[in-house]
């Protein structure tokens, strides 16, 4: 089946309504704490602080992710999934923001700026990918066997459509493009305009897909089933709703963050870089498992992609627009030695996962050894911060970076060309031609 065949039957569920409810309900009373302290003006402790606000991010990340499921039925193309991508990131562009604007008049807030961009990037690629291709994997062995593709899964690797290739075709771009802020100081409005004008033409390309109605699970199904006028209503409601906890959270949450490692003498990079994340990315990653679960790794895994092209350009692009407005001055978003090494690891850790994407799929074994790096990884920095009380170690951290390199270059040596002619169909090939392949 293509992307374009995929079709959403109201017929059928996939959870009982009553179960659906309650997650819905559930994802609200998350939300609530958070909110009710926020709006009394209460100051609990900042670890309790950090859980609050983190859970009502996690309530509202859910709303949204639901949200924005059920708006790919009114949204042509295949800019759906791109733009679906978009919204369920909101949430760690929110605590972004709100960092980078603070670095504008308080430069002891700017090494925390990209602490959780970076960290969400490497949590999504590190963890977010294998987890849809070992779990999609695992599914379609248990239930069908050897040899059987299912929803762009086999028992041993996820598969994408040839049209997909658009997606890492401009990963690789902002990639190549990313690996260069190593040698900066600073993040500049030229960045700004480069990569978000890379964003802007990957959704123009997008939009030449034709339409595609999206295969929904959960809650987002349950929604998609009532008439078109409810459903509108219903969506814009828990659009308004999360962007409002979001809004009204974002900020404590970050304080509560630099609050806490100030309390437990633990770096706040640290927790900026790897407890928020979690927080915002959580029901991201989430929805793209209950994908793979139901058999529709193709479009889990290819929900994840986008959201890494995305914040790998237009994420990164925005942050030196907020903090020039925020510091009233053309001067770019300071990079300190901490945040050109993450950037560095970041993008090579892109580059690696580009590499394996070549052939536009992703085996158990690829799968394992992206777990196993980002594994080691964030031993590393949680031993030289916990273990050694050492603020950072950038040996280490470059390290990393060079592991994930010499592990591209092999990967790329050992399938020549299949990189370079997977950008070229991405960037150049016609959509009709791309979507004449049929992928099961």
């Amino acid at each position: 089946m293509t992307r374009s065949q995929t079709s959403f039957d109201p017929t059928h569920r996939d959870t009982p309504s009553g179960r659906e409810l309650l997650y819905v309900l559930l994802a609200v009373a998350a939300a609530v704490p958070g909110v009710a302290v926020r709006l009394t003006g209460a100051h609990p402790a900042p670890a309790l602080a950090a859980f609050l606000f983190g859970l009502s991010i996690v309530g509202a990340a859910f709303i949204l992710s639901w949200a924005a499921e059920v708006v790919q039925l009114d949204i042509a193309g295949g800019l759906a999934l791109a733009i679906l991508a978009l919204i369920a990131v909101l949430p760690e562009y929110a605590v972004d923001f709100v960092f980078t604007w603070k670095a504008g008049t308080d430069p002891s807030q700017a090494p925390n700026a990209l602490a959780n961009m970076t960290g969400g990037n490497q949590l999504l690629i590190g963890f977010g990918w294998p987890l849809v291709v070992l779990l999609a994997t695992w599914r379609v062995k248990r239930l069908h066997g050897k040899g059987v593709r299912v929803g762009g899964a086999d028992d041993q690797a996820v598969h994408l459509d040839r049209i997909q290739s658009i997606d890492v075709a401009f990963l690789t771009l902002a990639s190549i493009y990313g690996l260069h802020f190593f040698l900066r100081d600073s993040l500049t409005l030229l960045d700004a305009v480069i990569l978000v004008a890379l964003y802007a033409t990957y959704l123009w390309r997008l939009s030449k897909a034709p339409a595609e109605a999206p295969h929904l699970v959960g809650p987002a199904a349950r929604i998609a089933e009532l008439n078109q006028t409810t459903r509108r209503w219903v969506n814009l409601a828990m659009f308004v709703l999360s962007a409002g906890v979001i809004l009204l959270v974002a900020e404590p949450f970050a304080e509560s963050l630099v609050e806490l490692g100030q309390a437990y003498d633990i770096p706040e990079f640290l927790l900026v870089k790897w407890l928020a994340p979690l927080a915002s990315e959580s029901p991201e990653l989430l929805v793209a498992a209950l994908f793979a679960w139901k058999l529709s790794a193709r479009t889990g895994f290819g929900a994840l992609l986008s959201s890494k092209v995305n914040q790998w350009t237009l994420l990164v692009g925005t942050l030196p627009l907020v903090f020039a407005i925020s510091s009233q001055s053309f001067s770019g978003l300071p990079l300190g030695v901490e945040q050109r090494d993450e950037l560095l690891v970041t993008a090579a850790q892109s580059i690696f996962a580009v590499a394996i994407l070549a052939s536009r799929s992703m085996d158990r074994k690829e799968a394992w050894v992206l777990l196993g790096l980002f594994v080691a990884q964030l031993l590393e920095s949680f031993y030289v911060s916990i273990v050694l009380r050492d603020d950072y170690n950038p040996a280490g951290r470059i390290g990393v970076a060079v592991v994930f390199l010499l592990a591209a270059a092999w990967v790329l040596f050992r399938h020549r060309g299949q990189l370079r002619h997977t950008v070229d169909e991405g960037l150049r090939a016609p959509i009709d031609e791309l979507i004449k392949e049929e992928v099961q």
